[in-house]
């Protein structure tokens, strides 16, 4: 069999009617970085869309041969794959969106909705051009650190080539992290490449990553001690339960809020051993951001089964960096299910795939002792 596969051969054999993908967006997706006392860092993720994406986890080999896809149906980049991965796909696509190398890099795709705006692309461009949702790909395939990541990406053009399967061209930006603990952003927008230092180790959706930064600066107030009791005339005042000091903290599904609260959970939870313990941990905190379907709707229009769309978390995954380890969950079953990269055969002649169609199991205790 051929170790040649094009990164667009699949896209004409979806059958997903562009006027519902067109209806609905993902801009529900949060991301956080944690590191362990022994060092490790984990890199995790929820996913939100209003339709069923079809994730599948793929380990992709080492030696693969890969095309890019430019504009109007061209052939972008070549490369062979450098470094095996392993992740989340989407739609059958041989591309990961989420997951990390055998290096350790890990990176994922979240939505940029209206703010992402790609490099120019002009004739002869094609061998350095590779799509938007090929770019988490490319990094893993070729890349072992964020300082390779940021002097590679660079080398490339990603325009705006459209997703056929959706008729649209994807707004999304990039979050990358590795072993070391440096995270990195990648933006596109006013037609350039803007690069970006995560210092705090949190990312979600629309505006620029600069503006929630200085978002942060709206609640300086937070603080995860209660407030002690105030004296106000002769009334003392004590607080109301618990978690008085993060009153104010917002609770919405909106990028600038799921920020501010992501960033502050995965700073404030009390420092794991393992990284072992940080993927349990993430875990954890990711649940704060779990969105049941019906909560966040998008429009009136509804899918196959005649439900309104509405964003909803598809899965959420953990990235061991250390380890080499993908942990993923699912809406339909939230048993935490692994790859770990050190297990398996990063030389295979193909990519492998498994199947995320498990349904949620319900297990009795038993007789009581």
């Amino acid at each position: 069999m051929s170790r040649k596969l094009s990164l667009g051969a699949r896209i004409a054999t979806c059958a997903m009617a562009a006027s519902m993908m067109l209806g609905s967006v993902a801009e529900a997706c949060t991301g956080i970085t944690m590191t362990a006392k022994d060092g490790t860092v984990v890199r995790g993720r929820t996913m939100e869309f209003g339709i069923d994406i079809k994730s599948d986890v793929i380990l992709v080999p080492r030696g693969l041969d890969r095309t890019a896809t430019a504009p109007d149906g061209k052939k972008g980049k070549n490369w062979k794959v450098k470094y095996a991965n392993v992740g989340t796909n989407a739609l059958g696509m041989p591309v990961v969106i989420d997951g990390l190398n055998e290096k350790g890099l890990s990176a994922g795709i979240f939505y940029f909705m209206d703010y992402a705006d790609y490099q120019p692309f002009t004739a002869g461009d094609e061998s350095k051009t590779i799509a938007p949702w090929e770019v988490v790909s490319y990094i893993l395939d070729n890349f072992a650190t964020i300082e390779d990541v940021r002097a590679g990406i660079q080398d490339v053009v990603v325009p705006a080539v459209v997703f056929k399967q959706w008729n649209m061209v994807m707004p999304v930006h990039y979050y990358v992290a590795d072993p070391s603990g440096n995270r990195l952003v990648i933006e596109y927008s006013d037609g350039k490449l803007n690069l970006y230092d995560d210092p705090i180790g949190t990312f979600t959706n629309q505006p620029t990553f600069p503006w929630h930064l200085v978002n942060l600066n709206n609640y300086v107030n937070l603080d995860l001690w209660n407030v002690k009791e105030k004296k106000i005339g002769d009334l003392t005042v004590p607080g109301l339960g618990e978690g008085t000091g993060l009153l104010g903290l917002p609770g919405d599904f909106t990028p600038p809020s799921r920020f501010v609260r992501a960033a502050i959970y995965s700073n404030g939870e009390f420092n794991t051993e393992t990284g072992e313990d940080t993927v349990f941990e993430m875990f954890h905190i990711l649940n704060n951001f779990d969105i049941p379907r019906g909560v966040v709707r998008t429009g009136r229009e509804k899918d196959d089964h005649g439900n309104i769309i509405a964003d909803y978390t598809q899965w959420t995954s953990a990235n061991d960096t250390s380890s080499l380890t993908f942990y993923l969950r699912t809406y339909d079953d939230s048993a935490i299910r692994k790859v770990s990269l050190n297990e398996e055969n990063l030389d295979a002649k193909e990519i492998k795939t498994w199947k995320l169609d498990e349904t949620e199991q319900f297990y009795s205790l038993g007789k009581p002792e």
